[in-house]
């Protein structure tokens, strides 16, 4: 799978069974990338995604409530989080994510955890997302998306997308909560 682990695909794809049409794209509207064999990620700095900082909500899989939150940058890192309610406002699996700048670039880092804190990838496991490119108010990481809804008007809306080992996408589209 496109350097995103076997478990996350295969979770995703079981989401995607429940999703409704708008949440997932098809192929030619595809919002994600996915990078060539060996490529090599772009300088970038936190300065170019501090539009990120601060409350997203809106609807995730199945219509249900999804959030996201990200935190301005401590000690070279980022911090997020996402959470995915279920149909009966449970919740149904989050996110713990850093976006890491390092050796002139950024990365993003993720773990999955079921409602009852049980995670997703083994102990020491985690997702990693690489740069693929940087522009204004968009951060492509391979198979992974965040950008401004509308980069005119960065602290309204964000769109975050992740590509599915089917091929398709899960895209969430936020609105500021604050």
């Amino acid at each position: 799978m496109f350097a995103t682990g076997r478990v996350f695909g295969s979770a995703l794809a079981a989401f995607a069974l429940l999703a409704p049409a708008a949440v997932i794209a098809q192929a030619s509207q595809q919002e994600t990338r996915i990078g060539e064999e060996g490529f090599v990620s772009p300088p970038a700095t936190f300065v170019q995604v501090d539009w990120l900082v601060g409350q997203w909500e809106g609807e995730g899989i199945s219509g249900a409530p999804a959030m996201e939150s990200w935190l301005k940058p401590v000690g070279g890192t980022m911090v997020g989080t996402f959470v995915q309610e279920g149909a009966d406002g449970t919740i149904m699996f989050t996110e713990h994510m850093y976006l890491m700048q390092k050796n002139g670039t950024l990365a993003l880092k993720l773990k999955h955890f079921n409602a009852d804190l049980t995670g997703w990838e083994e102990k020491d496991d985690m997702l990693t997302f690489r740069l693929l490119a940087i522009e204004e108010c968009a951060a492509y990481f391979n198979a992974l998306t965040l950008r401004c809804a509308d980069k005119e008007r960065p602290g309204e809306g964000l769109v975050a997308a992740v590509r599915m080992q089917s091929g398709g996408e899960l895209v969430f589209r936020f609105r500021s909560a604050e």
